[in-house]
């Protein structure tokens, strides 16, 4: 499967080299714009959980629907299908940007700035960041790394894999919707429930495991695993703990705590044993996980696509 393999490897180069530009139009911003757009329409009067998960249907089916059209139609045509293909692929990961974003976060503890780390890590979680001190911003940076490195590496080569891009993006559009409308919140309670608890809790269940394992991989140590067999359901989310378990055990350090989300203090359960200060060099690690991580997944998938 030459053809599959081809795209993957230039979508994946390209977004190692470059990243996510701002420059570059992109398409989960056109997936945030159709899903603000029907939730502005929808969002209202009764039965807002059914037009919620209806919503959420229709655009996944949608993504995926247009873009095996687009595959279809240019199948007569395998280097501009291989072309097309390698664009959504590398819109399609992030590893690069999340590696930049953290490391952005990092410049600011780095020189002291307080404000600045403060401002910057808000673009990469979702909690409350005016308070946080730099020991803090440490550790959120470094939980996103693990979570997002599922979302936005390993669960997208995922469907790439069962699918190709159009599975790989009707995922994207599932981690958009759970982005934007899956909070428990008076406004989205309902209406995001079923893309949030359904389709986005479904769609990282495997994913979410096979990063964890793929963190293991890096350093088999029974610490690592020892983390994720113990930690790994205690996090709210029925994924976020897996990723988040083993880059503790790998790092030996500690996740979780008490902290505010959306003017809301929320007590989340530690994941991990050891507390103690976030180093720079944890940060540079857990950015070094992110990359080996991705080049592993790749490698894996190129692995099965040539075997099929």
């Amino acid at each position: 499967m030459i053809y599959s393999v081809a795209p993957l490897l230039l979508g994946w180069s390209i977004d190692a080299l470059i990243g996510d530009p701002y420059s570059l139009p992109h398409p989960i911003r056109l997936f945030g714009n159709l899903i603000a757009f029907g939730e502005k329409i929808l969002n209202r009067g009764s039965h807002r959980r059914l037009k919620g998960t209806l919503l959420s249907l229709f655009l996944v089916g949608l993504v995926i629907g247009v873009f095996w059209l687009a595959t279809y139609l240019l199948s007569p045509y395998p280097l501009f299908k291989g072309i097309f293909e390698a664009i959504f692929i590398f819109y399609g990961l992030s590893a690069r940007q999340l590696v930049k974003e953290a490391l952005a976060v990092e410049h600011f503890v780095q020189i002291d700035d307080l404000t600045g780390a403060r401002h910057r890590v808000g673009y990469i979680v979702g909690r409350d960041t005016s308070n946080l001190l730099f020991n803090q911003i440490r550790t959120a940076t470094l939980e996103t790394l693990a979570e997002n490195l599922s979302d936005g590496v390993v669960a997208p080569l995922f469907f790439y894999a069962i699918g190709g891009v159009p599975l790989m993006m009707g995922y994207k559009m599932i981690n958009t919707l759970d982005s934007m409308i899956g909070y428990k919140n008076e406004r989205y309670g309902e209406f995001g429930y079923f893309a949030a608890k359904i389709l986005d809790d479904w769609a990282n269940y495997l994913p979410a495991r096979i990063t964890a394992i793929l963190i293991w991989m890096l350093h088999p140590s029974r610490q690592v695993w020892h983390h994720i067999r113990r930690y790994a359901r205690a996090h709210s989310s029925p994924n976020s703990g897996y990723p988040e378990s083993a880059m503790a055990g790998l790092l030996g350090c500690r996740f979780g705590g008490p902290n505010v989300y959306h003017g809301k203090l929320v007590e989340k359960p530690y994941i991990g044993e050891i507390e103690r200060d976030i180093t720079h060099a944890d940060l540079i690690r857990g950015c070094r996980v992110v990359s080996v991580v991705t080049l592993l997944s790749v490698g894996i998938v190129c692995g099965i696509l040539l075997l099929l």
